[in-house]
């Protein structure tokens, strides 16, 4: 019987082949530039032409399916012809020659793959086998068959054959191809005016802003770029600081690498690299040479003595660790600092809820998959799942290979695990950091991760639901004594670290006298004491008062000290904890605090509820504060010309609008761009001063309040209604939007989100109602799995989970799957609590 379970007298091999093909040569195409040919993994599981079943290479979509899936496409498409790869891996005979790159025998190594790193290539060779095979009749066609096949389908079967990787071209095509070196970088002239940029704490120098931040590099001017749909925001300051003055290089702060950073030139229009970066940076105190190197795939820091018992103590080296196989045992291959990755999916497909919603409903999302089901979040989430889960690549070997391998010298029990290169492609695709082949944090990966299960969730199961709570915050005027309480949404509980509560304070201070006595005597520094800290003095810091940077109290009118409690207003199924050791020095040398923190196996959180206003607390008046206008702005008139994005005025009008109408339309927008514009200006347009021009009257100095000011809010607590027009002309309900603006403070990007994640919300008061009455007394959690970091900092080092399972505790260490002996829980960065109410 063929591959298929067919006879073989089904099985033709066609006198005429030209002929057979005729029927489906217009649906054969040769790879053009810019196709991606998929030849060696399956876009639906992680069959390979190593798998026993071979991959099916579409020849017109030149998407891979592996046996169990071609089919599904076939119904699909209607696509008949697929070229069918086959690789043979085989145990060299004794005493043949061995070798770094396996040797060609008869010619049949002719696939261009990346050989399996799992194999030895000196004890392996290879056989590649291909051939054509037509649905629904399966008819197979040995390659190469050059003189009786049609030119088309020699010369398509001879581009897939040679054809790169995908992910390397999509690499190539987005980052090396595009950015060339500015030709401002050798000859840019920095200012010698004493700027320094502290490591954090960033805000643009003419708004509010604190996030889409560029420093100029000539001058070191802090400022917010352009807002963009992807959801980093800005008023355009940094531009509209180059115009003024042409100063043209800008680095966007939080892109700052060792590697490097991302900037752009206002004077060419487009990003650039700039090899002269780390001088350029070091101008204004950020020393990019003191970050860490990558060496051999692991990053280590030239200054700092390494600690290797972290990496003995967090990946249990020494002890002589059991593999395990089988179901939620499969590993995840590095690809080169890829472990951030694989760490947080390993915890998230250990959770009930992500396993229902994605491998639950797997035939589901891959029948109603797109026709690119690579580019298919779901279905690359579900594909991900299945292969944790199934057991399909994870499976012991077999006895006589166990006996054949003992004999070895080098015997090492193999495990493969899968890779995730199709879902890094996926979910990192226009991520600046995410893309990069650099290591990455893995908290900032999970919250990532998260927004994308949110916007691929609509209509069905969303699996985060089970991460998120609602923090309630008290914000109190210091001056005045009043307060206001708001809530947000939040996925896992930040726990500082408070280091003066640490139990052994009095090594660490002698640590330290020694430390310096070595450094003055230029000998070697003594061995590094580690700072154990209580897990009550993390939570004691967690519930303790913070500064509000910045507060603008309404009572006063002014700015005023301000201070911050946070709260749990509800608690989520799972409890996310993230212990923060990661910090920045003052020179910008990311650092980890090396500390162990006894973290609990039971945790209750019921002391953290939130109260809500208390008798006797009276609120802060429901006022925004003031558009702050610049100093060589201000007039004495009642009329002052704001700033307003031409180029986005300039846009609507040349739709037809009227300019004063397009000024108007993009000043209550916020300068948020034309289509917010747009959507302004159709939910307008009927009103009799639509085409008015724009009034905008000055206000007071903060300082100096008047008595003719409103005491209380002139719409009765009421958001914007330009900000409601906008977001009801949208299609959204008006009560469901006045509700998202009031929940993130009139923010229409994030009440854009958040309307979107909140797709069912009741009213604000019956929706706390009924939180009160549902909420379980008993807010208590097991632990059942935490991710730990080593290394000096999240740019650095390597990343494994730990995750119990039935009881005992597991290693997940890359592709290598084994029971746990010592889980060192004092070491973690994140931890994952199942709520005890839910088990």
């Amino acid at each position: 019987k063929n591959i298929f379970g067919a006879s073989s007298r089904n099985v033709k091999m066609a006198t005429d082949l030209g002929e057979l093909l005729v029927p489906y040569m217009p649906t054969i195409r040769v790879p053009r530039t810019g196709d991606r040919v998929f030849k060696s993994e399956c876009a639906f599981s992680y069959d390979s032409p190593e798998s026993e079943g071979g991959l099916y290479v579409c020849l017109n979509s030149f998407l891979g399916f592996g046996r169990e899936h071609v089919e599904r496409h076939y119904r699909k498409t209607g696509q008949s012809v697929y070229m069918h790869l086959k690789r043979h891996v085989k145990e060299k005979a004794t005493g043949a020659a061995g070798g770094a790159i396996p040797r060609r025998r008869n010619g049949k190594v002719f696939l261009d793959l990346e050989l399996n790193r799992d194999f030895n290539g000196g004890d392996y060779e290879y056989e590649d086998e291909a051939k054509l095979v037509i649905f629904p009749d399966h008819f197979e066609i040995p390659l190469p068959n050059i003189e009786e096949l049609p030119a088309l389908v020699t010369i398509a079967c001879d581009a897939i054959l040679n054809a790169p990787s995908p992910y390397k071209k999509q690499e190539s095509d987005s980052w090396e191809e595009e950015i060339q070196v500015s030709k401002h970088a050798r000859s840019l002239t920095q200012q010698e005016n004493g700027v320094r940029i502290p490591p954090s704490g960033w805000k643009c120098a003419k708004c509010e802003m604190r996030e889409n931040l560029w420093l100029n590099l000539t001058d070191g001017s802090v400022l917010c770029g352009k807002w963009f749909f992807d959801g980093s925001g800005g008023n355009g300051h940094a531009l509209e600081h180059y115009k003024k003055t042409n100063f043209p290089l800008a680095v966007k702060l939080d892109t700052v690498t060792p590697d490097g950073a991302d900037v752009y030139s206002f004077d060419e229009e487009e990003a650039v690299l700039d090899p002269h970066i780390s001088e350029h940076l070091l101008h204004f105190g950020i020393d990019m040479l003191q970050m860490q190197r990558t060496e051999n795939g692991h990053h280590t820091d030239n200054h700092v003595q390494p600690r290797v018992s972290d990496w003995e103590v967090i990946q249990e080296a020494g002890l002589k660790l059991k593999p395990v196989y089988g179901s939620g045992y499969t590993g995840i291959k590095n690809l080169a600092n890829s472990c951030y990755l694989s760490t947080t999916m390993q915890v998230l497909f250990s959770i009930p809820e992500f396993q229902r919603a994605y491998v639950g409903n797997l035939q589901r999302i891959f029948d109603y998959s797109p026709l690119d089901p690579t580019q298919d979040f779901n279905t690359q989430m579900a594909k991900l799942g299945h292969g944790l889960l199934s057991g399909q690549y994870s499976k012991p070997p077999m006895k006589s290979e166990l006996i054949e391998q003992v004999m070895k010298e080098d015997y090492k029990q193999q495990q493969r695990g899968i890779s995730p290169k199709m879902f890094k492609a996926l979910v990192s695709k226009g991520h600046p950091e995410f893309s990069s082949n650099r290591q990455q944090d893995a908290h900032e990966f999970l919250l990532h991760l998260i927004n994308l299960v949110e916007r691929n969730s609509s209509g069905s199961e969303n699996p985060s639901d089970v991460f998120r709570f609602l923090v309630e915050e008290r914000v109190q005027c210091c001056q005045t004594q009043k307060v206001r309480y708001t809530q947000r949404v939040d996925y896992l509980m930040q726990l500082p670290v408070p280091l003066e509560a640490a139990s052994n304070r009095e090594e660490l201070i002698a640590f330290e006298s020694k430390r310096k006595e070595a450094e003055e005597n230029m000998r070697p520094p003594p061995e590094p004491v580690r700072a154990r800290i209580p897990f009550t003095a993390c939570l004691q810091a967690f519930t303790e008062p913070e500064n509000v940077p910045d507060f603008w109290s309404s009572a006063l009118q002014a700015k005023s000290a301000g201070v911050k409690t946070s709260r749990f207003a509800s608690f989520p199924e799972y409890m996310i904890v993230q212990i923060k050791k990661f910090t920045f020095g003052v020179d910008w040398v990311p650092k980890k605090l090396d500390v162990s923190v006894d973290v609990p196996d039971f945790l209750d959180l019921n002391r953290l509820r939130a109260t809500g206003l208390q008798a006797g607390e009276e609120e802060l008046p429901d006022l925004t504060p003031p558009i702050v206008i610049p100093e060589d702005t201000r007039g004495e008139n009642l009329l002052t010309t704001p700033e307003i994005d031409e180029s986005s005025v300039m846009q609507l009008a040349e739709m037809g609008f009227p300019l004063e109408a397009c000024r108007k339309a993009v000043y209550y927008t916020g300068n948020m761009g034309a289509e917010m514009a747009f959507n302004w200006i159709i939910a307008h347009m009927e009103e009799p001063d639509f085409a008015e021009p724009l009034a905008v009257p000055t206000y007071m100095e903060p300082d100096l309040p008047s008595p003719s000011l409103p005491t209380t809010s002139a719409l009765d607590n009421q958001p914007p209604e330009e900000s409601i027009s906008i977001l009801t002309s949208m299609g959204f309900p008006r009560h469901h939007t006045i509700q998202a603006l009031k929940a993130t403070n009139n923010n229409l990007e994030r009440a854009l989100d958040w309307i979107f994640t909140h797709p069912d919300c009741e009213d604000e008061s019956e929706a706390m109602s009924d939180t009160a009455d549902t909420e379980p007394n008993d807010n208590s959690y097991e632990l059942f799995a935490f991710i730990s970091h080593m290394g000096a900092s999240t740019m650095s080092g390597h990343y494994v989970c730990h995750i119990k399972k039935e009881g005992r505790w597991l290693i997940y260490n890359d592709h290598k799957v084994c029971l746990s002996e010592r889980p060192p829980k004092d070491l973690g960065y994140m931890y994952f609590y199942r709520r005890l109410s839910s088990c």
